[in-house]
């Protein structure tokens, strides 16, 4: 799932609240912003809106376990960047000025490392903001800082995570394509 400029973030990042998905935009289609967003199809069958409000409804009625969903976030046209596994434990449809809203509630699933399903004992604020992100791109020019590379890159802590390094702080978060961060792992 790719967070959107109507999304909200809230306790820290430990909770997002992630907006449905609009119609799509044809050239000779009403505008897609002035749609109710649909919870079906025209076939019937549910759009990602109703699978994942029915998988909210059901984890509130105790139905299933909350919905694990991956998250990324856009950085700009073409980059995303993961954010973690989050959990869907609400859903409501609301009122935008002229039409109906999904809005989805999750909250970071710290249990899970999001790779190998591992236990992880780690704090929340691994994760890094999103101001931060934007930040650290502008300075780095959105490339490797070792070898100038513009692809396959990665948000490093230049003082590692695991030793203290935070990254709250943009100082702290370097870009390093692949190659680089993989060489570089927990070392200062």
């Amino acid at each position: 799932m790719g967070r959107h400029t109507n999304d909200k973030v809230e306790k820290e990042g430990k909770i997002l609240i992630y907006e449905g998905h609009d119609i799509v935009q044809k050239t000779e289609g009403p505008n897609a912003k002035a749609v109710d967003q649909p919870m079906t199809n025209p076939s019937g069958s549910l759009t990602q809106n109703g699978l994942f409000f029915r998988a909210a409804e059901n984890f509130k009625k105790n139905i299933q376990p909350a919905e694990k969903v991956k998250v990324y976030e856009k950085i700009k046209s073409g980059i995303w960047v993961y954010n973690g596994i989050f959990n869907l434990i609400n859903s409501i449809i609301e009122k935008d000025k002229l039409r109906d809203v999904f809005k989805f509630k999750l909250e970071l699933d710290e249990s899970q490392d999001g790779l190998s399903g591992g236990i992880l004992d780690l704090e929340h604020n691994r994760l890094i903001p999103s101001s931060v992100k934007l930040k650290v791109w502008k300075r780095d020019k959105g490339r490797c800082v070792k070898c100038g590379k513009l692809d396959n890159l990665h948000f490093d802590h230049i003082i590692p995570f695991s030793k203290g390094g935070s990254s709250l702080v943009f100082e702290n978060i370097q870009v390093l394509c692949a190659r680089h961060n993989l060489e570089k792992r927990d070392k200062i």
